[in-house]
């Protein structure tokens, strides 16, 4: 498990990479918006640029086109004025040339009064008429009213279809109309720089940035610093229309196969557009973002240092000792303080652990002092296997016949505690549970009993040395027969109840029938008493034979019952059995110091191994002990 220090430095790590991702993140959103605006501003720069040089642009254009248009009207006037005065230039197409040269037109058309061309410099014009196309047919009106003096815009003429301004009057006479055409150079010239291509052309080329002129209504490119797609649908660069629509801010599409950032504006019927390649538009963010991430990470590394600082001054430390003192009070040490005042939680801490080390140990005196109030001789003791020391209360020590200097040394070190309460469990009190004797001059027995959770132990220990006597003393009256020492009838079924109650635990074993042989001829002979050291020496014999896993009870009269078990093999039990039988013939019964007699007696028995019913085995072995009995007569006779 990872120690507070660690979770803490890892937290602080984890949050502040987030934060250094959502700063990067946010940095990031507010740069590409910072560049849009940026673009934004710009395309409105140029879009105002541009309007302001076509608004220029058409001004001058204006100028030039009224200029050019009272020229051609003075230039018609000079030369109908010149051929009125000689006639004889009507038919001389060379003298016509010459004028024109002079005059500065490109072109001299002579009219009759039914608006016919009969003579001017371009011979492949005669004939003409005013019907003869919808360009001259713009001068016809004058065939009504001879007062008209018309100049027409810019158009193609009719036979070559060539840009030409035309001017026509009549003569001061009357008799013929004079018509001039002239290439309006200048006006063109004017004319390419209203063009937006042109103006375009003019504007500082950004790289990676182009501008378009489109035409809403046809959809057609008429204008782009991109020569090649001029006259092209918008269809054919990557987009549509509808694009447009709702988007007042700018939008992202494909230009040409370029990812870009589009402006645009409206303006005279036709949407002038910016577009910036994403690579121009946001190249300079992955190095600010570069910058800023190491800022931010040198700012994250200098406050986690200095985090981890103040936190190791002011907390981890604190942690570490007040870890260290509660060690050594676990430990049994329970005059140790926690004194860490680092901070006004660990003063509070500090004062609560030592309220409650104190309440701990008066705990162990108010238990003394209830239990020496209830007149029981009883302990407590408590440790913890993480601890050394072992704490108990004032009567562990008399009950478990310590003096002071033992009582020190066991609690000083609960190992050694343990290894004498081990030593004392190895003298548990037959058929009593919890119960050991001590190893002492006289007969002293207490009770364990003990439970643990985890490393946590807690122990009782009871002085019942008074209450085992009393017990065996009664038990004695009631279960011991007073002549012989053995058990009594009752006390024999209470046993073999108990034993046959777990059969399996009991392996191979003999239920032995034994009758006291010649005991009514003592009697007799020598008397009573003699008949009762008799049986006692009967008992003597048998109760030595049966010590080892063996119960032996005097049934009554002269009757007796040795039930032998826990044999590992029959072989074994009849073996101890044969013995048994030698006993039987070759024993003497000492009656006084001056009398003895041979002590015989007539035995049955029934082997067992695994039977529940004792009451059919003694039934069974009663019947063989008189067979042999009257057996071992028929041999007396």
């Amino acid at each position: 498990m990872p120690n507070i220090k660690k979770l803490v430095v890892g937290y602080l790590r984890k949050m502040t990479l987030f934060i250094v991702l959502i700063l990067l993140i946010v940095s990031v959103l507010f740069q590409i918006l910072t560049e849009q605006s940026k673009a934004r501003d710009r395309s409105e720069e140029i879009f105002t640029q541009v309007e302001q040089i076509l608004e220029e642009n058409q001004h001058e254009l204006t100028e030039i086109k009224e200029e050019y248009s009272r020229s051609c009207l003075n230039n018609a006037e000079t030369i109908a004025y010149f051929i009125q005065q000689n006639p004889e230039l009507i038919g001389n197409i060379e003298e016509l040339k010459k004028l024109a040269y002079m005059t500065e037109v490109d072109e001299i058309h002579i009219f009759d009064k039914t608006g016919r061309i009969f003579s001017g410099t371009h011979p492949e014009y005669y004939n003409f008429t005013f019907d003869s196309g919808e360009q001259i047919g713009y001068f016809k009106p004058m065939l009504e009213d001879k007062s008209l003096k018309l100049c027409q815009e810019i158009v193609p003429n009719t036979a070559e279809n060539k840009m030409m301004q035309y001017s026509a009057l009549w003569s001061d006479n009357g008799e013929f109309i004079v018509q001039i055409g002239m290439e309006p150079l200048n006006v063109m010239k004017v004319t390419e720089k209203n063009q937006l291509s042109y103006i375009f052309s003019l504007l500082r080329a950004d790289s990676g940035v182009e501008l378009y002129a489109i035409n809403k209504e046809n959809e057609e490119i008429i204008g782009s610093t991109k020569a090649a797609v001029v006259g092209k649908k918008i269809s054919d660069i990557g987009f549509d229309m509808e694009i447009f629509k709702n988007k007042p801010n700018g939008f992202h599409t494909g230009v040409s196969g370029v990812d870009s950032y589009c402006i645009f504006t409206e303006t005279d019927g036709n949407i002038i557009m910016r577009a910036v390649s994403n690579d121009t538009l946001y190249k300079n963010i992955p190095l600010r973002i570069i910058e800023l991430a190491a800022c931010i990470a040198t700012i994250a590394i200098i406050l986690a240092i200095t985090a981890s600082r103040y936190m190791n001054k002011f907390v981890i430390n604190g942690i570490y000792d007040v870890n260290d003192k509660l060690r050594l009070i676990t430990e049994g040490n329970l005059d140790e303080k926690v004194d860490v005042h680092s901070s006004l939680e660990f003063s509070e801490l500090s004062n609560h652990i030592n309220d409650m080390i104190k309440s701990l140990l008066l705990s162990t005196d108010k238990m003394s002092y209830v239990l020496n109030k209830t007149n029981l001789h009883i302990g407590v003791y408590e440790y913890n296997e993480k601890m050394k020391n072992v704490r108990f209360t004032e009567y562990v020590p008399k009950v478990l016949a310590l003096n002071t200097e033992k009582s020190k040394m066991l609690s000083s070190d609960y190992r050694l505690f343990r290894e004498f309460l081990s030593k004392l469990r190895d003298n548990p009190v037959p058929e009593e549970a919890d119960i050991f004797r001590l190893d002492t001059e006289s007969e002293h027995y207490v009770k364990l009993d003990e439970i643990s959770r985890g490393n946590d132990i807690l122990g009782i220990v009871m002085d019942v040395t008074s209450d085992i006597l009393k017990r065996r003393e009664i038990e004695a009256e009631r279960d011991i027969d007073a002549l012989t020492g053995l058990y009594n009838r009752g006390r024999l079924k209470r046993k073999l109840s108990a034993l046959f109650g777990a059969p399996e635990k009991l392996r191979h074993g003999a239920l032995i029938m034994i009758d006291a042989d010649g005991l009514k001829l003592i009697n007799d002979k020598y008397g009573h008493e003699k008949g009762d050291i008799y049986l006692k020496k009967i008992s003597e014999v048998i109760s030595s034979f049966g010590r080892n896993s063996g119960i032996c009870s005097r049934l009554g009269g002269d009757e007796f019952v040795v039930f032998l078990y826990n044999y590992s093999t029959e072989k074994e039990l009849l073996d101890t059995i044969d013995t048994l039988t030698y006993i039987q013939n070759n024993s003497t019964a000492y009656l006084s110091s001056d009398l003895s007699v041979p002590l015989r007696f007539s035995f049955g028995y029934c082997l067992t191994k695994g039977q529940t019913d004792y009451t059919e085995l003694l039934k069974q072995a009663d019947k063989k002990m008189y067979e042999s009995k009257i057996e071992r007569k028929k041999q007396l006779v």
